[in-house]
């Protein structure tokens, strides 16, 4: 398993293409809690437990103010394809071209398989990552340790948590 970013860590900024026509920052979401999500692929099982997952919790997230990126090495249109067939109301961008760069970035880059490893970051209002956590691959992460963080992150407790992997899977 690769080894992420750290709390405490300032976020790298990426732009990365949503839809065929459009391009999001992450620089353009300061000023409020973000989620990445990296996943190693659309259409697998696991990854489409743990997003299906997310999309049900998103409304918690939003409680929180919080956005919620999904991130992988598919294309653009597989994204598309995958978000409407899967109802999905939060965006998922392609790190496709140059492959794999943003998470490379992140340090959630499956070089043996040139797929993103299963990550998780919560990143503060300021662009700093507030917790981190790498699932094995095979492994869905859950919800829990996202909504964990952003309360913590709510209650002001202003120390980052730091969980690189752990063994809970809900």
């Amino acid at each position: 398993m690769a080894s992420i970013l750290p709390a405490g860590t300032t976020a790298p900024d990426f732009t990365l293409r949503v839809t065929p026509d459009q391009n999001l920052s992450l620089s353009e979401l300061k000023g409020k809690p973000v989620i990445l999500a990296f996943y190693p692929a659309d259409w697998s099982p696991v990854c489409g437990d743990q997003l299906a997952l997310y999309n049900e919790v998103l409304p918690e997230f939003r409680k929180y103010n919080a956005e919620l990126m999904g991130i992988s090495v598919d294309g653009v249109w597989c994204h598309e394809a995958y978000v409407e067939a899967r109802r999905l109301h939060f965006p998922l961008l392609a790190d496709f071209n140059p492959k794999g760069a943003v998470a490379k970035s992140y340090g959630a880059y499956r070089e043996s398989d040139g797929v993103c490893e299963r990550a998780l970051f919560v990143l503060d209002d300021k662009g700093v990552i507030f917790w981190s956590y790498a699932s094995p691959i095979a492994v869905n992460p859950g919800a829990d340790g996202i909504l964990d963080a952003l309360e913590k992150m709510k209650e002001g407790d202003g120390s980052h948590v730091d969980t690189q992997s752990s063994s809970h899977a809900a």
